[in-house]
């Protein structure tokens, strides 16, 4: 029997697996091909992840630049994550590693038994779905339509990357080139292997857009500026309105969880950063039983504050989803004109309350009233 059996095995399995390890916790990880190496590519804030390892940063990039209408210089460094440098950090020594598909999970008042497919089953003090929106364990993937952010990208040379986006330089958003009824913009990051990704991105719509509209928008891009439309391909469909979790006796975390931001599709920083957090709280839980355990995690992972940071940035989905395509660049002035503690705010203050209110006051009070009746509505 182990402590703690995890299901999944992108960066928040791993990164809770070792979190629990270097507890002392026995730790059990499951997953179809658990050392599958993960396809997308992650970037993040540097000061969402203070303590994120050098050896799993792929790229740096020297300048961060954001445009609406017009160009803004981001003061926040912002980090490409090397993806087999991070599954290094966290593949520790001590994690068991369970290669099959999960099933389900049944419950007593001493632990929980994982069923897999195969017919194999294991004993675990508390159970952790870990397993993106799938949600293995926890209510499977939403019924629904839902509100999505898709992507469709290429990973090009750097110096034919160059004809539209400067060198060592990370592009945010740039909204301006395909703002017709379903607005995109270019999202461009260097990945320090001498390739930039660049990228068509619908921000949130529902349904989301389809790959084969992005696919084709970015490929027009491209044409224009005179890139080469060949390289290797990147797709991503992100749930942003996944309904938050109840307490029960499986606990999620990552995606699963309720993790990503309703309003930019970021999750990664959030759940490395709280790993060891939960994993704090299963060691000290645990030895007063599974259900003290789960119910302390649930309460741990949404304290009051954070639920109502994630209603305030539910509101802020909701909105953008109502501006009219000709607003959007307008609104993302308004936000990269903010002071970086109030962009941090919003984007990374999962429980700061006071300055996501604040930021979304701030942006109200400058939009013009054509603006402002929008962002009410």
């Amino acid at each position: 029997m182990v402590d703690v059996l995890i299901a999944g095995a992108g960066p928040a399995g791993w990164a809770l697996g070792a979190a629990c390890v270097r507890r002392g916790l026995r730790t059990a990880l499951a997953a179809p091909d658990p050392f599958r190496r993960w396809p997308a590519t992650y970037g993040l804030w540097a000061d969402e992840a203070p303590e994120f390892p050098e050896s799993a940063v792929a790229s740096a990039p020297r300048t961060v630049l954001a445009s609406g209408t017009r160009e803004h210089r981001l003061k926040r460094r912002y980090l490409v994550v090397d993806n087999d440098g991070l599954a290094e950090t966290l593949t520790v020594p001590g994690i068991e590693v369970i290669t099959g598909t999960v099933a389900a999970a049944e419950h007593d008042r001493h632990g929980s038994t994982v069923r897999f497919t195969d017919g194999l089953e294991r004993r675990a003090g508390v159970v952790v779905d870990a397993s993106g929106a799938r949600r293995v364990l926890t209510g499977g993937q939403p019924a629904g339509v839902h509100t999505e952010q898709t992507a469709y990208g290429l990973v090009v040379p750097a110096d034919t990357a160059r004809r539209l986006v400067p060198g060592d330089t990370a592009v945010f958003m740039d909204w301006r080139g395909n703002l017709g009824a379903d607005p995109t913009f270019l999202y461009a990051l260097p990945l320090g292997d001498g390739t930039v990704l660049l990228e068509e991105t619908s921000l949130a719509r529902r349904p989301g857009l389809g790959i084969d509209v992005l696919a084709a928008r970015l490929r027009a891009r491209l044409a224009r500026a005179g890139v080469p439309a060949e390289g290797r391909e990147e797709r991503v469909r992100i749930v942003l309105d996944l309904p938050l979790p109840r307490p029960r006796r499986v606990i999620p975390f990552g995606v699963a969880a309720g993790f990503v931001h309703p309003a930019t599709g970021y999750s990664v920083a959030t759940t490395l950063r709280l790993a060891p957090k939960l994993a704090a709280t299963l060691a000290e839980t645990l030895p007063r039983g599974p259900l003290a355990a789960s119910t302390g995690a649930h309460a741990d992972l949404w304290p009051p504050a954070a639920l109502a940071v994630h209603r305030l940035r539910r509101h802020a989905l909701h909105a953008l989803c109502g501006l009219a395509p000709a607003q959007i660049p307008e609104f993302f002035d308004l936000f990269f004109a903010l002071p970086v503690e109030a962009q941090r705010a919003f984007t990374s203050g999962r429980e700061d309350l006071a300055g996501t209110s604040a930021a979304m006051l701030r942006i109200f009070r400058a939009a013009p009233w054509r603006l402002k009746r929008h962002l009410i509505g």
